[in-house]
């Protein structure tokens, strides 16, 4: 039997092949067409049972197996896998359109909500049937027949091209590499950095050491490099990366001029002014206005900030390290240095006390105190020797869900950090469906025989992560579309990632989860009150960072004018208002800028600081009542974690608070008062 067939239990990861692929998506794709004909030619009045399930059942068979394949492509990119996606990608694309404007179905939905018994209906199954509607609208059913078509060559077109947007980014990353045989042009560089550099050359069957552009390569020489042309010669290889300064066939520019175009066609044919106001329908800002108003208003609180921090850091460079002019491949290394000089310690110190096996264990403790759970390692098929499997079980015993973790760097993986669903909690046949998430890092694996160790930002990343996980397999809605993370608005969706961030800076739980690789001693008090003192060391500058990406994704799909500007030009414009770092000219950042050309963040990139205020007011109740107090991470996970996306967010975080979120907690947070 096909392995994307059998949705018996688990992926079977380790008998899937890129063969298996066309066979399953045109079956299951067979299936979901019958099953709309089936539904739609039906005399009798649409309810949920007899129409909404069916149709739920078909299009979870499919969204499964193709999760499957895209997981893959995304963690274990080959060749046959690359082909197979991309001669499925425009059939899935395909499907999802004309199920989006769908007239039958469209129909049978409004029947469905025009019924006396709509109201009958739980909470949850209304919400699905309302947001059914609203994006039948937003896929185009209300279009002119003569449009249909066009608006479905547009959605197939973006795929396409979005997926080859980050194509080109993985390759272009591969592209480049550089051999070293003289360990002096590392100086500077952490010796388990140097030891990964050493391992890589030899797995190529070479002597010296191996650099690359993944994180655990570039973020070293960056940070720690005392060799200034190598710092240099790394940042341009990195920011110009999927550029017209590499091959023709990987650069993006295009690609992005295409993307945007696309998407304010789609937008002008649904009757939005522009993108922006189209990807804003479905999330918590109401306008393009009241984002960028936002935006302005933490940009003005922050840029002080950012102007401090940044005179600071060309003051200490000048005079303690003899750069008179501080370079963008500069401003990293003179950070480590002057974060090391003024609070005395280095991220390579603290990196030391953060053992994987350790990490793992703390962040563990506080699931389980906080919710009452047991997380135990589990088996189940991998795609890679170094994935592991474990299960959350509650009080009673029962499962609740379980999660795949997929920790470190390799070249056939994208970059950055995500989590992703690969099975949804739903009832079924009356049994309850358990959920299933994956978890997925670029952090550096284990050097020789010793443990991986995480630098603090990494640890931060990996509690982020599983709140995103904790959001999907902690839901106890039992209504496929807005269990979990669906159906939550993007705009707070990052809420309960970011709300785990904040554990990373408690005592009582980071000595908990260090032991130093070495000798075994934890993270001592001393060292820990200046990490803490050191929390918002330039956090001016990284809150005005983000604001500069989140404005510029803004403007691109709000106001933006091909005829007079590049998105190029649109961003240093931007630059010069917003940001206190200015590149080079040879920086290519919207040609990286994967999230929001490949990664659904279009006009939603603000959603990181927006979901922050309502992340750092969440948190600050804990503040007030014990970090890991049982009562409260009882109410967080009734509220929030457990009602998916069965109610509006802003609803669900009033029901916790008791009011409405304010700016305070997260300029607190910050430093920024």
């Amino acid at each position: 039997m096909n392995p994307l067939l059998d949705f018996t239990g688990l992926p079977r990861f380790a008998e899937i092949k890129p063969e298996h692929v066309t066979p399953a998506i045109d079956q299951l794709l067979d299936e979901g067409r019958a099953q709309v004909a089936k539904l739609t030619a039906a005399d009798e009045t649409p309810d949920w049972d007899g129409f909404v399930v069916p149709l739920e059942d078909a299009n979870e068979r499919l969204g499964r197996a193709w999760g499957q394949v895209s997981h893959l492509h995304s963690v274990m990119d080959g060749p046959e896998l690359r082909e197979a996606y991309n001669e499925n990608l425009p059939k899935i694309t395909q499907y999802y359109a004309e199920l989006g404007q769908h007239a039958g179905l469209f129909a049978r939905f409004k029947a469905l909500r025009a019924r006396r018994e709509f109201l009958d209906l739980s909470s949850a199954r209304r919400k699905v049937v309302e947001n059914e509607l609203r994006d039948f609208k937003l896929g185009g059913a209300d279009l002119p027949p003569e449009q249909k078509p066009r608006f479905m060559e547009i959605q197939e077109e973006l795929a396409k091209q979005s997926a080859k947007f980050e194509e080109n980014l993985l390759d272009a990353t591969n592209a480049w590499s550089k051999f070293i045989d003289d360990e002096a042009e590392l100086a500077g560089v952490p010796d388990d950095a140097k030891e990964m550099f050493r391992e890589m050359a030899e797995a190529d069957g070479k002597s010296g050491f191996k650099l690359n552009l993944q994180a655990p390569s570039f973020m070293p020489i960056l940070s720690f490099c005392s060799n200034r042309a190598l710092r240099e010669e790394m940042y341009r290889a990195y920011t110009t990366r999927a550029s017209e300064f590499g091959p023709e066939k990987l650069d993006n520019t295009r690609l992005i001029d295409r993307i945007v175009e696309l998407r304010s066609e789609a937008a002008h044919m649904l009757g939005f002014a522009n993108y922006a106001e189209l990807s804003l329908e479905p999330k918590m800002a109401r306008t393009p206005q009241e984002v960028l108003d936002f935006l302005e208003t933490l940009a003005k609180r922050a840029k002080p900030y950012a102007e401090r921090d940044m005179a600071e850091l060309r003051e200490f460079a000048a005079k303690e390290l003899g750069l008179s002019e501080l370079k963008a491949w500069d401003v990293g290394y003179a950070s480590e240095k002057l974060r090391e000089a003024r609070y005395a310690f280095s991220e390579q110190e603290v990196k030391q006390y953060f053992p994987e096996p350790v990490v793992l264990a703390g962040l563990f403790r506080v699931i389980e105190t906080l919710y009452g759970l047991a997380i135990r390692e589990d088996s189940a098929p991998v795609w890679h020797d170094t994935v592991k499997f474990f299960a959350l079980h509650d009080k009673a015993g029962q499962r609740v869900g379980q999660f795949y973790l997929d920790l470190y760097a390799r070249d056939s993986k994208r970059g950055g950090a995500w989590m992703d669903d690969a099975i949804t909690r739903r009832r079924k046949d009356g049994t309850i469906q358990t959920p299933v998430a994956y978890l997925t890092c670029n952090f550096t694996r284990p050097i020789g025989d010793k443990p991986a160790v995480f630098t603090h930002d990494e640890v931060i990343t990996l509690f982020h992560e599983f709140g995103h996980g904790l959001h999907h397999l902690l839901t106890r809605v039992e209504e496929l579309g807005v269990s979990g993370i669906n159906g939550v608005e993007w705009d707070a969706v990052e809420l309960p990632s970011q709300f785990m961030e904040n554990f990373c800076w408690e005592w009582d739980v980071l000595r908990h989860m260090t032991a130093h690789v070495d000798t075994g001693a934890p993270l001592p008090r001393p060292l820990f009150d200046k990490m803490l003192a050191a929390k918002n060391f330039q956090a001016g500058m990284q809150t005005v960072r983000q604001i500069e990406f989140s404005l510029f994704d803004m403007h691109l799909h709000n106001d933006f004018n091909a005829t007079t500007q590049t998105p190029l030009q649109l961003l240093n414009a931007l630059r010069k208002r917003v940001a206190v770092v200015i590149p080079p000219d040879y920086n290519r950042f919207p040609n990286n800028f994967s999230h929001i050309f490949a990664g659904g963040y279009a006009a939603g990139y603000y959603s990181y600081k927006w979901a922050e205020v309502l992340s750092a007011d969440v948190y600050a109740l804990f503040e007030e009542n014990g970090v890991l107090n049982p009562e409260v991470g009882e109410r967080f996970w009734s509220e929030i974690l457990g009602m998916g996306g069965s109610r509006d967010a802003i609803d669900s975080f009033k029901a916790f608070r008791g009011r409405e979120p304010t700016i305070d907690a997260l300029l607190r947070h910050n430093g920024m008062v």
